[in-house]
């Protein structure tokens, strides 16, 4: 089994959460709790949408915060509730506002997801987590390449220190979403969405973050479905990578006089 080099996260010691909607508003307050055991970590938050009625049903928010700016309204709250500094920006994702370690995006467009997997690029050894849902069922997935360096895998170790990007390991995240004919509240309203789906992916997702930051975590993608009461991890492995790729099991492994 190969686990996930957490070094560059804790070096850089940043989580950023992209989207603080319906599931990263819920991500943003699971992460300020497991960062009581790193006090040294830093926690930013991006959103540049502000908080509406609607978002109440499903959203972490309440009515105190219509009107404000999702990332504002949580970052403020979630600073008094665990008396630590929360970074937040009001604006559209843009790489300068956001430092090395792990990216957590919690987006629902193609457009912000090729930005943040473009922002990957210069960051070696950083992770991009991407959390997305439908209305019963959701996916997270890991990688940090947008082109797979050999000796990825170190057996000696038992390290993975790249996997491809989330974009590289599903490219349809990165076309545009069709706009709904129910917005979340009416869907939710009318049984079409789960009211928890997005609480469920969080769960999920924090899982993750959390198995990162220990360094126990074995996977590249997880998967549920809230209909069939279900839970599926791919593990991360040299096989897996080099279907996924087209590249050699044996180029992605680090041999012994490898540096």
């Amino acid at each position: 089994m190969y686990t996930l080099s957490n070094k560059a996260l804790l070096s850089n010691a940043t989580i950023t959460v992209v989207g603080c909607g319906g599931t990263g508003g819920f991500v943003a307050e699971g992460v300020s709790r497991l960062l009581l055991s790193y006090p040294g970590m830093n926690l930013v938050l991006i959103d540049h949408d502000q908080v509406e009625q609607h978002n109440l049903i499903r959203q972490n928010f309440y009515q105190e915060d219509l009107g404000k700016f999702k990332a504002q309204a949580l970052a403020e709250r979630l600073a008094r509730k665990f008396n630590r500094s929360v970074g937040y920006f009001v604006n559209p994702f843009n790489p300068k506002f956001v430092q090395p370690g792990l990216i957590i995006g919690c987006v629902d467009n193609g457009p912000a997801r090729a930005a943040i997997a473009k922002a990957m690029s210069p960051w070696n050894g950083s992770w991009y987590l991407d959390a997305g849902n439908s209305d019963n069922w959701g996916q997270v997935l890991i990688g940090n390449e947008d082109v797979m360096e050999k000796c990825a895998f170190d057996p000696e170790k038992g390290l993975c220190y790249a996997l491809p990007l989330p974009t590289i390991q599903q490219p349809g995240l990165l076309a545009g979403q069709p706009q709904p004919a129910l917005s979340c509240a009416e869907a939710v309203a009318q049984n079409h969405q789960s009211p928890v789906i997005n609480q469920a992916m969080a769960m999920l997702v924090l899982e993750v973050v959390r198995k990162l930051l220990a360094g126990t975590l074995s996977w590249m993608q997880v998967y549920i479905s809230l209909d069939a009461g279900t839970m599926h991890a791919v593990e991360a492995t040299p096989e897996v990578v080099a279907r996924m790729t087209g590249m050699r099991v044996s180029s992605l492994i680090k041999k012994g006089g490898d540096s």
